[in-house]
């Protein structure tokens, strides 16, 4: 190591151990000027304090003098000069000053303990010191105001008009719809055997179904708007007929609710697996019965989770709906639909909608509870709708979720969430192929008012991309 190094890092140090000295001299001195300006503040307070208390004490003296001269005069008419004994009135007037200087020291200890003075305005410290003294001042005298909560006010869910539109915006933007594959698949020329097997492959990857895609494919290759020269309208127009077609323009998704002959209340049971959105849901469809001017009950017979009862609760109060819950946890579920629909009986709502707890398709006992809900319900009222909340995004394990519960409680359509953004929109068509019943509601996004009737030619020209 030479010489040039070796003075290097001498310098180097050097610096250092001044940098170090420097920033502890500045903090010192910073203290040092803080503790000055919290100590003048406080000597200000003292002085204002002991000038308080000496007014106070030379105004009750001047005020006993004054007092004391008249008794004293007449005392000395009354005695021909002699001086009087004091009475026991006197006595206790003189005794008075002691008592009234302790009770004015503990009532201004109380006033300023209470409401802190500015001791700021008693004198000012020049440059940095007053500002600190100051910022002393500031933070004794701060308070904290706690927010009176606004009244929670009643909302007015969007009406159906609205949501279709909605529904068709968010399919049209979805992440991978597919429609738009299966169209670049068969805008080419001259479709090969392996583009055919394409198709195929983009039809089961969207859960349409084994037999469905078949189905399609086979329409598909003899429809001349596909195989013939054409150009890309006409094939759009043959991909949407023949999307259509499986999807079933035909079927009937009114809710028997919303029928003309619909009895009153009409009873609506949701049921689902965990995690699918169940409660969501029937908050959800409560605001849609409400945009609809009908009068809503919600039953909350999801007595296992915690939060559901309150969850309910708090979709209820948005639109001015009630809720029937059990008063502790873990009752039986059975019961709560019991007094629900007792309840909507005699108000004589428009429709009950319960919520049940959360059920994996392989728990026997668990699905056994569904039938015993139904049938307690229906020792009121009779149940016209069960609906089953199905994610979207599970595929073909909704599938299997959908068969075992239309064995167990008997279902009479399915709700889809989570569709948007999902490249599994082929389910609908699975679904309904396999259980026969139709796709009635869907879930496009996470808003209050996400939740539409659904359109079979506005899911259609959604997954297109029109």
């Amino acid at each position: 190591m030479d010489t040039n190094t070796i003075y290097a890092i001498v310098i180097i140090a050097v610096i250092a151990v001044a940098l170090i000295i420097g920033s502890w001299l500045i903090g010192r001195s910073r203290r040092n000027a803080i503790n000055k300006s919290t100590e003048h503040a406080k000597a200000a307070a003292d002085a204002r304090l002991a000038a308080e208390r000496a007014q106070a004490e030379q105004e009750e003296r001047e005020a006993h003098e004054q007092a004391k001269e008249p008794a004293e005069s007449g005392a000395r008419q009354s005695s021909g000069g002699k001086p009087a004994e004091p009475t026991n009135e006197e006595k206790i007037e003189a005794e008075e000053p002691a008592i009234s200087r302790a009770e004015l020291e503990a009532q201004e200890r109380e006033r300023l303990s209470q409401t802190p003075p500015k001791l700021a305005a008693a004198e000012e410290v020049p440059g940095e010191e007053s500002a600190q003294a100051e910022s002393v001042v500031e933070d004794l005298a701060v308070v904290d105001e706690v927010p009176t909560p606004p009244a929670e006010q009643i909302e007015k869910p969007a009406g159906k008009k609205s949501r279709l539109q909605r529904l068709r915006e968010r399919l049209s933007k979805s992440s991978n719809p597919f429609g738009k594959a299966l169209f670049n698949i068969l805008a080419k020329d001259q479709l090969s055997e392996a583009d055919w097997e394409d198709v195929e492959d983009t039809l089961l990857l969207a859960d349409v179904g084994a037999e469905a895609s078949e189905e399609l494919v086979d329409k598909l290759r003899t429809d001349a708007r596909v195989t013939g020269e054409s150009d890309p309208r006409q094939l759009r127009d043959a991909l949407r007929s023949e999307l259509l077609a499986l999807v079933g323009p035909d079927m009937d998704r009114t809710l028997e609710a919303e029928k003309p002959d619909a009895k009153k209340p009409s009873v609506i049971i949701m049921v689902g697996v965990n995690g699918t959105g169940k409660t969501t849901t029937a908050g959800k469809l409560a605001r849609l019965f409400v945009s609809e001017d009908k009068t809503v009950l919600l039953g909350a017979a999801d007595t296992f989770r915690a939060a559901a009862a309150d969850q309910l609760e708090t979709w209820g109060a948005k639109v001015d709906v009630p809720v029937v819950r059990s008063d502790r946890e873990g009752a039986d579920p059975a019961s709560v639909a019991f007094e629900a629909s007792a309840k909507a009986k005699e108000l004589g709502t428009d429709v009950l909608i319960i919520d049940t707890a959360g059920r994996l398709q392989n728990k026997a006992n668990l699905m056994d509870e569904l039938g015993k809900i139904r049938r307690v319900a229906e020792k009121n009222l009779p149940v016209d709708e069960v609906l089953l909340v199905l994610d979207a995004t599970t595929g073909q394990n909704g599938m299997a979720q959908a068969k075992v519960f239309a064995e167990a409680i008997g279902i009479t359509g399915v709700v889809l969430t989570k569709l948007d953004g999902s490249a599994k929109g082929g389910i609908v068509i699975s679904v309904q192929k396999e259980l026969g019943v139709p796709v009635k509601l869907v879930g496009v996004g996470e808003g209050p008012d996400d939740l539409a009737p659904f359109d079979p030619e506005s899911f259609v020209d959604g997954i297109l991309g029109e």
